[in-house]
């Protein structure tokens, strides 16, 4: 069974994005481990609002994963970078985890990280913390419910201040 690992940034205060998206807070000096990681997966998972984000930053960056957004739309057509998924999302993420490949990136984000989370179905989350309080945007998790386990892994602390964290889902069925 294929892991989901959820690698994301977040600031001290629990936030992956400021109001209206803002991330010119993200550390950029260095790789933090992303290429790393990114070879480590085939597949991308994340939600509309997010992959609408992405492309604002120029060229999409996963042409080389297989891509699934999620949306409540219907209507929107699959395109050359991603498939969009409206059906139910915890099915599809079922049985794609029981597909052989490599592990699966949880981009993000906040909605279908909660909705993840809330189904068992984060195995893994990499979270790096950056050293900055943004005080509102989009919470890494909203209403979560019932309390979820997750064992420390590994930590690495970096000169710019950013803390990277590695939890396991104690519960993880992989």
């Amino acid at each position: 069974m294929r892991k989901i690992i959820l690698y994301i940034a977040t600031s001290l205060d629990g936030y992956i994005a400021g109001l209206n998206h803002d991330l010119n807070w993200l550390f950029d000096d260095a790789d933090y481990g992303y290429s790393a990681f990114y070879n480590s997966i085939s597949t991308t998972l994340m939600g509309n609002e997010t992959y609408r984000l992405v492309l604002t930053f120029g060229e999409f960056p996963y042409k080389d994963k297989e891509n699934f957004v999620f949306t409540r739309n219907r209507k929107i057509k699959d395109d050359q970078n991603v498939a969009f998924i409206s059906a139910d999302i915890i099915d599809f993420v079922k049985k794609l985890k029981n597909k052989k490949d490599k592990a699966i990136w949880l981009i993000g984000g906040g909605e279908i990280n909660t909705l993840l989370l809330k189904e068992n179905l984060i195995d893994e989350m990499i979270i790096s913390v950056h050293p900055v309080i943004l005080g509102n945007g989009i919470p890494l998790f909203r209403d979560v419910g019932d309390s979820k386990q997750f064992e420390m892994k590994s930590f690495k602390e970096y000169k710019s201040g950013l803390v990277q964290l590695t939890y396991k889902n104690i519960h993880a069925t992989y």
